[in-house]
Formats: structure tokens, C-alpha cells, sequence
């Protein structure tokens, strides 16, 4: 028994070390530490301890050491280990994190770790910078150069609020069978083929497919929303011309919706989303015929968040795309299927925004309207 180092816990000490190695929610190192003292305190010697604690004699010398030395906490607790002297100085780190968010070299679209490493070498006097150390600086200031983001920013000006404030009045509305709200938009999707067949799942393993796939093309998707009923509709074409959306809109109102007298259809503001679209599709007399029928809402510019339907092209790719199609035949089948499960389900989308809480939430961003004198 080393004696120079002679472990006398207190009662306080001995309870508070039973309920550590009680509760067992803590590092292994230190429920060890504990019976070490725990052992020590009995007068059980270095080596027995060793052995029953299962450590080195070294654990139990530098364990019992840091108790008589010091406390407690700080026989239980982990030394600071020095580690290896930061290349950068703290003004070389900022020079760093400056140089990052500056413009990159000319002729480079972004800044990598070996730009970086470089250009340190040349502003600084070292002679070398590993990437490595240039990741690790650039990480502690949260940043990652060779990377973007995009936002979005409406300007929110009168024309805004109104189509706002127009779209959310009709979803506020009370349902009428003769005035119908449908959200309409579109959506594209990506046909891909397998390159090899899938290995379906099994107990211990999960379905496997290979990375490599074959592109198909692509078709388009209408999808049409009742706001105030449950119900909606998803066309497949091949196209998204204006001659598309004209046969949609004529099948909204022949075939959807043949009893209404009006039809009010909440879409965004592509270029064939328009009446002329239905004069570039149908002779005169049958375009007036069916826009008679139609009255068009537009959400503002960089809203589409305001057109309902939006969700449930969400739900859609959610439950019934999110995986690997390869032919439109099959694509028609599977959203048919999806289509009359959710129609019979009677889903419907819980729409919370009102024109109130816009003007609640939004008012610093509404136009300043001029005082009269």
C-alpha cells in the first residue's frame, strides 16, 4: 500500500460515492475512480485495488494522488491533457475567417481548403497550412465558404397585400356547393428506370437498390384542390403547355364541376395561366363559353406558400413518389390509386392563415399608407 498517499473519505464523500456507482449513468473512468477511493478508504492495498477494479497500478497511484492533493471532485474527474500548440495565432485566425468571407481568386467560383491553405501561405510567414487545420479553424467560426444559400425576399407592396388578402378571403369562406375554391398547380416528375433489380428487404437487412438508374424523361403533373371539400385531382401529361392547362381548366368545368355556376380557381402566376391560354386551345365561342364559368385568383409574385394545393403536391411526393418509376402508365396507376384512397379517407388540409392574422403578423411589412391632411 502506498502510505505517502493515504485515502480517509468523510461520510459525506463515501454516500456520495455509493450513489455515483448506484445510479451507474456516468463515464466508466469515473464510476472506476470511485470504487478505487471506496477501496482505498477500506485499506485495501494498490495491487488488490488494481486487480479488483480492473485498472493499472498507475490509475490506482494517480487516482488516490489527485484526492490527497487536491478533492474529491478532482479525483473523479478527467486531467486537462495539453494538446498540440494551435498553428494560427489569434490574429492569423481572423485574417483566416476574413479571407473566407472575402470574393475568391479570380477565375474561381468559390474558395476551397487548398485556396485558403494557399492564400494563408502567402499573407502569413509559415511556410505550409494542412487543410486539415484550415477546416478545423474555419469549423470553430461556423463556417463553410465553399457553400450557399438562396432566399427569396417579396417585395411586399400594395398589389401584394391585395391578391393576399384576396386569396385568404375565399379560403375563409363559407362552403357553396354553386361557387366552388379550387387551388390548382402544377408539378413536375422524373421517370427512372432501374439499372438492376432491386434486393427486396428481409429480417437484418434493408431493401437495396442500385445508385445507378436510367432517365426516362419527365412528365407533368395537374393537380387540382377543393378547398372547402374533400377532394382533389391529379392529371398526368406528357406536357405543360398552354393547350394543357386550357383542356384542364375545360375539364374543371364539364366534367369536375357541371352544376356550378361559378368556379373560383386559385393559381400562381405562370404565363400560361391565363385566359388567352383557352384561345390558343379552343375556338372562340367554346374559349368564352368555359371562362365564363371560371373566375381567376392569382397568389402574389414569390407566394406560392399561399396556394393550398402546394401542401398536397406535398403529401403526394411524400406518400405515393418518393421512389423510382420508370413509365407513365404506371405512374397514372399509382397516383389513380393514391388519388381515390385520399378522396375516400376525406382529407383535407387544415388551413390556419387568415387575412386577420396576416395583418396581425404582417403589419410592419404592409405599405405605409399616406396620412390626408
Amino acid at each position: 500500500m502506498n502510505v505517502r498517499y493515504r485515502v480517509e473519505l468523510s461520510q459525506i464523500e463515501r454516500t456520495e460515492l455509493r450513489a455515483l456507482l448506484s445510479s451507474g449513468k456516468h463515464a466508466s473512468r469515473k464510476l472506476k475512480r470511485a470504487q478505487i477511493l471506496l477501496a482505498a478508504d477500506a485499506g485495501a492495498g494498490d495491487e488488490e485495488i488494481a486487480r479488483s477494479v480492473g485498472v493499472g497500478g498507475s490509475t490506482v497511484y494517480r487516482t488516490k494522488r489527485r484526492f490527497v492533493e487536491g478533492n474529491l471532485e478532482r479525483a473523479l474527474s478527467d486531467e486537462p491533457r495539453p494538446g498540440a500548440e494551435r498553428k494560427l495565432t489569434v490574429k492569423e485566425e481572423a485574417l483566416l475567417v476574413a479571407t473566407a468571407c472575402a470574393s475568391p481568386p479570380e477565375g474561381r467560383a468559390r474558395w476551397t481548403l487548398e485556396l485558403l491553405a494557399g492564400a494563408m501561405v502567402k499573407l502569413t510567414e509559415h511556410r505550409s497550412l494542412s487543410h486539415e487545420t484550415v477546416r478545423r479553424r474555419l469549423a470553430e467560426n461556423g463556417l463553410k465558404p465553399w457553400r450557399k444559400d438562396m432566399w427569396c425576399i417579396p417585395r411586399v407592396d400594395g398589389e401584394y397585400v391585395a391578391r393576399m388578402e384576396d386569396v385568404l378571403d375565399l379560403y375563409a369562406e363559407a362552403p357553396d356547393p354553386k361557387r366552388p375554391v379550387v387551388c390548382f398547380d402544377e408539378s413536375p416528375v422524373q421517370l427512372i428506370g432501374e439499372a438492376r433489380q432491386p434486393i427486396p428487404a428481409r429480417p437484418g437487412q434493408l431493401e437495396r437498390y442500385d445508385y445507378e438508374y436510367r432517365r426516362n424523361g419527365t412528365v407533368n403533373l395537374f393537380v387540382l384542390l377543393d378547398v372547402h371539400r374533400p377532394w382533389r385531382k391529379v392529371k398526368v401529361t406528357e406536357r405543360r403547355a398552354a393547350e394543357d392547362y386550357a383542356r384542364c381548366m375545360r375539364d374543371l368545368v364539364d366534367i369536375h364541376y357541371p352544376d356550378a355556376e361559378i368556379i373560383r380557381v386559385v393559381q400562381d402566376n405562370l404565363s400560361t395561366h391565363s385566359a388567352g391560354a383557352l384561345y390558343q386551345a379552343f375556338p372562340p365561342a367554346e374559349a368564352r363559353r368555359i371562362l365564363r364559368r371560371l373566375e381567376l385568383h392569382y397568389t402574389p409574385k414569390h407566394a406560392s406558400w399561399l396556394n393550398m394545393v402546394e401542401i398536397e403536391i406535398g403529401v403526394l411526393r411524400g406518400q405515393c413518389l418518393d421512389r423510382r418509376i420508370h413509365d407513365p402508365k404506371r405512374l397514372r396507376r399509382e397516383i389513380a390509386a393514391w388519388e381515390r384512397k385520399r378522396n375516400a379517407a376525406r382529407s383535407r388540409i387544415k388551413w390556419m392563415f387568415t387575412t386577420d392574422k396576416a395583418r396581425a403578423k404582417m403589419g410592419r411589412a404592409y405599405p405605409a399608407t399616406s396620412k390626408e391632411s
